[in-house]
This record gives structure tokens, C-alpha cells and sequence, in this order.
């Protein structure tokens, strides 16, 4: 699969957890994935031990705050084009 085909999921609680959980699934199965959560050591952490076999990108979000949702969709749009899924 070409990198443009790849499919660009949005991770939040992606440090913890389920969205952890969730977020090494989709790396693990060849999605680009956006992790969000408020501290940015567990993302960093998943990064590290996803084994990477997909691009990561780890951004530490609030999303209680309208205005960092909105730059961490920015972000996501700026490395990976778009964004096709969201695991909230």
C-alpha cells in the first residue's frame, strides 16, 4: 500500500487505556496514526513500543479545548493529508 493510500486514523485518550489499546490495533494493521491525549509522555510511550510499523505522530491535545482540537486536526491534515477515521 502506497503512503497516499494509507488509511489516517485520530486517536484521543491514545496514551491510557482503551485509546492506547485502540491506537496500537490500527499501527499494527498499517494505519497512520494520530495520537491525542493531555500528557505527552504515555504518547510518546506508545510511539516508542508500537513497534512503528505504521507513521505515529504523537499529539499532546486537551480536548476539552476547542482551539488545540482544532490544531491537532491541523496537524494531522499537515502530515498525513487527511484524516479518515476518529477513535474518541
Amino acid at each position: 500500500m502506497s503512503e497516499a493510500s494509507k488509511r489516517v486514523a485520530v486517536v484521543t485518550g491514545a496514551g491510557t487505556g482503551i485509546g492506547r489499546a485502540a491506537a496500537l490495533a490500527l499501527l499494527g494493521d498499517g494505519w497512520n496514526v494520530v495520537l491525542a491525549g493531555r500528557r505527552p509522555e504515555p504518547l510518546d510511550e506508545v510511539v516508542a513500543t508500537s513497534g512503528a510499523g505504521a507513521p505515529a505522530l504523537a499529539v499532546p491535545t486537551d480536548v476539552t479545548d476547542p482551539a488545540e482540537v482544532a490544531a491537532m486536526f491541523e496537524r494531522a491534515v499537515q502530515a498525513f493529508g487527511r484524516v479518515d477515521l476518529l477513535f474518541n
